[in-house]
């Protein structure tokens, strides 16, 4: 799995972005992809793991599936 850093979760809009730790572009995810915690409770600066996928509206980009948290990083002030 890819390893990252939650960079913005929009809650009342059920999705957020992953800075991964590759360098790559940050990466969308949709609230459907988290496994574990819930969506509610992700915030900005906690490291996940997740596997990159296609979106499915733009074959030619990636979004984050299978989203996980790793840590209960403070959030970022």
């Amino acid at each position: 799995m890819t390893q990252g850093t939650i960079k913005t979760v929009q809650t009342d809009r059920g999705f957020g972005f992953i800075s991964p730790d590759n360098g790559a572009q940050d990466l969308f995810f949709h609230h459907s992809a988290v496994v574990e915690p819930t969506f509610d409770e992700l915030r900005e600066g906690q490291r996940v793991e997740f596997e990159p996928g296609s979106d499915p509206r733009n074959p030619s980009r990636q979004r984050a599936t299978q989203v996980r948290v790793t840590d209960q990083a403070a959030p970022l002030s």
